[in-house]
């Protein structure tokens, strides 16, 4: 899941240009999705599987979400003009965030039962975790198609260094090695 950050760390990839960060993370989304369909159809987990969707939703997923909330959302409502009512799509995206957190915590603790018992799914469960990569799917649309677009014609170098700065303070790395 994580292919270019063998080739260049994320912190190079921040500086660069955050935006493209953003949707390496909506594609390592895509595919935590993809996972937690699988973990929810097999008769037992990959315990590999899991290991890498509870890294993601417990560490990955709330740090891009603030990425988002704190930083990208603000920026995108200072440069967009009224008339194209970013307001709008980025209020369902922060109610869509609220819910994914709280969708998120339910997958946490299904995984980690999961994990530890090593029985198989309940099928309220398995219904649980593919709700869960729906919901993530059709938000990843919007983001995909409407944010992300409108970020990379609307956001100033200043913003973009600004986003990719605090992005990396938020990953703890900004300090020195």
């Amino acid at each position: 899941m994580r292919r270019s950050q063998d080739q260049e760390s994320i912190g190079d990839r921040l500086l660069r240009n955050p935006l493209d960060v953003i949707g390496e993370m909506h594609l390592q989304e895509r595919e935590v999705c993809a996972l937690l369909d699988r973990i929810a159809a097999a008769e037992r987990a990959d315990e590999e599987g899991l290991a890498q969707v509870l890294h993601f939703l417990r560490m990955d997923l709330p740090l891009h979400l603030q990425d988002e909330e704190k930083d990208l959302f603000p920026l995108l409502r200072r440069r967009c003009d009224p008339e194209e009512e970013i307001d709008k799509v980025i209020a369902r995206l922060e109610r869509n965030h609220q819910q994914s957190l709280l969708a998120a915590a339910g997958a946490i603790a299904i995984l980690e039962q999961a994990q530890a018992a090593s029985i198989p799914l309940r099928e309220k469960d398995r219904e649980q975790l593919t709700a869960f990569a729906a919901h993530a799917r059709r938000h990843l649309i919007v983001e995909n198609a409407i944010i992300l677009p409108i970020a990379r014609g609307s956001l100033t170098p200043d913003d973009l260094t600004t986003l990719g700065l605090r992005m990396r303070q938020r990953r703890g790395l900004d300090r020195p090695s």
